[in-house]
């Protein structure tokens, strides 16, 4: 019980590192952020994470467009 691995905790810290909010990918998905924090209690699949990923760069920015 030692460990300190979070699932999704990619997902968790490039939102932090991007200054995202959950809530707010939570609203580009469609969903209540209590849903999208529940969604995160379990290790996503790789397409979904991607998804997400993406929804990340796009609300901070990072993905070019100015």
């Amino acid at each position: 019980m030692g460990t300190n691995t979070r699932p999704n905790r990619d997902i968790r810290r490039a939102a932090a590192f991007s200054g995202v909010c959950l809530w707010q990918i939570a609203d580009s998905l469609g969903i209540t952020d209590a849903n999208f924090s529940r969604k995160l209690r379990r290790e996503l699949p790789a397409d979904e994470k991607e998804k997400i990923m993406q929804i990340i760069k796009n609300i901070s920015g990072e993905d070019g467009k100015e």
